[in-house]
């Protein structure tokens, strides 16, 4: 019971200092990583632990599919080589810098790649809470959703082989196989997960327990992928893109906006305890420490977070100036702006994969308490540094704005209101006519960059014609014409207005 009431007294307290981080207009992220603080300084604070393995499938595969649901595989191919040297080149620079960093200090290599895996990859979750305030290029902003799912399956891969060389004493050469097939198999795995679950869901549309098997599926597919030595993060990135593609026709509206809302509270939660997991640990490892170790520990996690910084600002800005000049030779092409590179630089906060990796580093494994120690500082030093000053910086950068968001938006609306006019057919009744009226309403609202809201008692028509509207939807993004942010953000107003067009026992929720 003492545990119980120690995660609760935890989630009160994040909830206060969340509430008072909205009044101040400080990212959620920054300010749980200060309560993290807060509760480690805490004299009464309970010791609450967590098994190793259990800290990735628990926290990250979650958070994963949550990202990867809403990502099309299409920006992977259109943006692939600012992804790749995001994803890839700047994982591997960072880890080798750290690892460099380390064994100079003393540690031994495996712990120094270890250490280099678990602070190499941003997450991006922590800078979309600040992105939303300010104005960046749709461009940049799909890449860095991008490489917060690409980069997490490098860094784990990197982490995994350098946690096998210390435990079982094998060197690069004997793992070079597992390094090579695990990718490959965890993407294949994960799109024939995802192809099943599609295939199961039918069965359960309309119940709870179709909620509950979302969880079960997801983290079954990392649970599985583990087991069998494959990508676990790839298998749920391709487990979750599979089922974005074929869910959207075989879910119903309510299951959708229930799913939807549980996801969120979900991933929200874990993000709160997996930083107050990480600020007890700390606690725990400063108190072992004798005074002079204390300093030196301090000394080293500031220097990890120096490195850090330093290679992903040096990287992305070298990598924009030889993207430029490829572009003028040959004459075409994205030309990545200076602005763009220093923004895309400063995104580099780290988050709960970095906290999930420390945490999952298995007992006994060489200078743990320092790589920890190491890691908790860096994404706190990331999320104050950077997550404090990232808005003023953008603003600062002073991007033009960009409309294509909107355009599209305005674009596919207006593809459905003209499905729905079609649906209507020739109908002269009272509520055809009712619904033309609404529709050139709605029409000239979209027309003007308007959200159009629908309004009106023709239930059974409405629901026709937002079927009508559903599928030419569909039928659009299977085209390409529309990215996925606006997919969602159409499908997300269709459903709402679905809901509000039928009577309450339609979409009833059953326990079973």
């Amino acid at each position: 019971m003492s545990l119980f009431e120690s995660m609760l007294t935890l989630m009160l307290a994040a909830i206060v200092l969340l509430q008072l981080s909205r009044h101040l207009a400080v990212p959620y992220p920054t300010m749980l990583a200060v309560a993290g603080v807060g509760v480690a300084a805490l004299p009464w604070a309970p010791r609450i632990a967590i098994e190793p393995h259990l800290a990735l499938a628990l926290f990250i595969a979650p958070a994963l599919l949550d990202a990867a649901f809403d990502f099309a595989p299409r920006e992977l191919r259109r943006h692939w080589a600012p992804l790749f040297a995001l994803a890839a080149v700047a994982v591997l620079l960072t880890t080798a810098a750290v690892a460099t960093l380390s064994v100079w200090w003393g540690l031994p290599l495996a712990a120094g790649i270890a250490l280099g895996a678990i602070v190499a990859p941003p997450d991006a979750a922590a800078a979309t809470t600040i992105l939303r305030q300010v104005s960046l290029p749709r461009t940049t902003t799909l890449v860095l959703q991008g490489e917060s799912l690409l980069n997490d399956a490098a860094a784990l891969l990197i982490f995994s082989a350098a946690v096998a060389m210390a435990t079982t004493g094998d060197g690069l050469a004997g793992l070079a196989p597992w390094l090579l097939l695990a990718p490959v198999g965890g993407v294949i795995g994960g799109a024939l997960a995802g192809a099943a679950y599609v295939g199961i869901l039918p069965l359960l549309a309309g119940t709870l327990g179709g909620t509950l098997f979302e969880f079960v599926s997801t983290f079954g597919v990392w649970i599985v992928a583990e087991r069998a030595g494959l990508s676990p993060i790839l298998a749920v990135v391709a487990f979750a893109m599979m089922v974005a593609r074929g869910a959207p026709e075989r879910h119903s509206p309510r299951d959708r906006v229930r799913s939807y809302s549980v996801w969120e509270a979900v991933v929200f939660l874990l993000n709160v305890t997996a930083f107050l997991l990480m600020g007890l640990q700390s606690r725990e490892i400063v108190s072992r420490l004798p005074a002079n170790e204390l300093w030196e520990a301090a000394l080293f996690a500031l220097a990890v977070f120096v490195v850090v910084v330093v290679v992903r600002f040096a990287w992305v800005m070298g990598y924009g100036a030889l993207a430029r000049l490829v572009a003028r030779w040959r004459g075409r092409g994205p030309k990545p702006t200076v602005a763009q590179g220093i923004a895309v630089s400063w995104c580099g906060m780290r988050g709960l994969v970095t906290l999930a990796t420390a945490l999952a580093l298995p007992p006994g494994f060489p200078e743990r308490d320092l790589i920890a120690l190491a890691a908790f500082a860096t994404v706190l030093g990331t999320l104050v540094g950077q997550g404090l000053t990232l808005a003023p910086l953008i603003r600062l950068l002073r991007f033009e704005r960009d409309g294509a968001y909107e355009e599209e938006l305005t674009k596919a609306r207006l593809e459905l209101l003209d499905a729905g006019d079609v649906a209507l057919g020739e109908g002269d009744g009272e509520a055809a006519r009712w619904l033309r009226r609404e529709f050139a309403a709605s029409r000239t609202a979209a027309e003007a960059g308007r959200h159009p809201r629908a309004e009106g008692d023709a239930d059974e028509l409405r629901r026709a014609v937002l079927a009508a509207k559903r599928r030419r939807l569909m039928e659009l993004r299977r085209r390409g014409e529309i990215g996925d942010d606006v997919f969602h953000a159409l499908e997300e107003e269709l459903d709402w207005a679905e809901l509000a067009a039928s009577p309450p026992d339609r979409f009833q929720a059953l326990e079973v």
